[in-house]
């Protein structure tokens, strides 16, 4: 089991090679939520995460004799990055294994640090089963994700810095995967401030602690956002630590991280991908829980793909009713889309995107079918858009 004076010596290890990230208090969070939100920025890491302190830590204390063998390590991600980013500082020879779905941008920005990226298998079940078949044959040093007590040490130098930089605090809520982030906050702030109270954040679809305090259940799995947190079962370190210190376990779902992300950029201009977010999603969703109180979130990574980012601030909008969907039955004959946009020009609307249909939607020749997406300041104001359209037209609002 880890503890302070092993979090306390991997922050020495890695200064200078890990950047101390800031942490801020967030006003438009807290007024959001009720809370008064605290963000530590591990965001802005070199490679976007906070996996590189874990990374750091481990590689720092292989011997000269390790270094020479190299190492291996299986990620679909940010822990991959990490490990080949500081592989390449210290000069160690790094093979990671990737499952073969793994986004493209992820496999370049990992090759970018040097490593060397092998592909294999469609799960990263086969994926690790393959790493573990090559640390074997190539005698490499594997370096785990999470369940290393050396990774976990490293990760806790997150709340390390949070603790020392931050005011009083009356809870710290971290997303749990593997669990090595929480395990190695959970013995740092058991020691520094016994008095603050650890949430655990896990996503509905691999919500492995749902059954939290009691033994772990078989997750759902599939697709998430939040894929930083996609991980079927903790690792055994972690969860002991998990069972000792972590106060409970809060599951979200995907429309919550989505809210999330949203938030965090519209509110406090921070990049966040689904990981990094579940912790706000999980105040947003109980706001009962932490109304009123101090409460510190990691933004823990932000390597979040454009797209995806763009489509979810987008389904938010539409969810939140600043997007405005509808379906419209009109006449076909000259100056009516004119006078529709003329109606939500002087409502104060503004059209994002049209669909005209003539030929496969109308009920008659004589009419069109007209899908239109227009933006809003707010829900009420759309309701004004909608009402005043109304007036002329048949509406239908998806």
């Amino acid at each position: 089991m880890i503890d302070l004076g092993d979090v306390r010596a991997a922050a020495a290890r890695i200064e200078g090679r890990v950047l101390r990230t800031p942490t801020i208090a967030s006003q438009a969070l807290s007024q959001a939520t009720g809370a008064a939100i605290t963000l530590k920025l591990d965001n802005l890491q070199a490679v976007g995460s906070f996996k590189e302190r874990g990374a750091a830590n481990k590689l720092g204390l292989l011997t000269p004799a390790e270094r020479a063998r190299g190492v291996i390590t299986v990620s679909a991600g940010n822990h991959a990055q990490g490990v080949a980013r500081h592989a390449s500082l210290l000069g160690i020879d790094a093979v990671i294994v990737m499952p073969r779905f793994t986004p493209a941008a992820k496999v370049t920005r990992t090759a970018a640090w040097g490593a060397r990226v092998v592909l294999h298998g469609l799960s990263f079940a086969e994926a690790t089963e393959h790493a573990n078949a090559l640390c074997e044959s190539e005698r490499r040093v594997f370096v785990h994700p999470y369940d290393d007590e050396a990774v976990m040490a490293g990760q806790g130098t997150l709340a390390l810095e949070l603790l020392e930089d931050a005011g009083p605090l009356d809870a710290l809520v971290i997303p749990i995967g593997g669990g090595g982030l929480i395990a190695g906050s959970a013995v740092t702030a058991a020691a520094l401030r016994p008095e603050v109270e650890i949430i655990g954040v896990q996503v509905e679809n691999f919500s492995s602690l749902s059954a939290f305090p009691g033994e772990e259940v078989v997750p759902a799995g599939g697709s998430t956002i939040a894929e930083g947190i996609a991980v079927l079962q903790l690792g055994r370190r972690p969860l002991d630590v998990v069972r000792r210190l972590v106060g409970q376990v809060i599951t979200v779902s995907e429309q919550s991280v989505e809210d999330a992300i949203t938030l965090m950029a519209e509110g406090a201009k921070q990049v966040s991908e689904g990981a990094g977010a579940a912790s706000l999603a999980a105040i947003l969703s109980n706001p009962s829980l932490f109304r009123g109180r101090r409460v510190a979130v990691p933004i823990c990574g932000g390597n979040i793909d454009s797209r995806i980012l763009a489509n979810t601030l987008l389904r938010s909008l539409l969810r939140d009713g600043r997007l405005l969907r509808l379906f419209m039955q009109i006449p076909d004959r000259p100056g009516v889309l004119a006078d529709i946009a003329t109606i939500i020009s002087e409502s104060g609307g503004n059209i994002i995107e049209v669909l005209h249909q003539r030929l496969f939607a109308a009920l008659s020749v004589q009419t069109t079918e007209l899908e239109i997406m227009l933006e809003a300041r707010d829900p009420q104001h759309a309701e004004q858009i909608a009402s005043r359209l109304g007036e002329h037209y048949v509406i239908r609002r998806s």
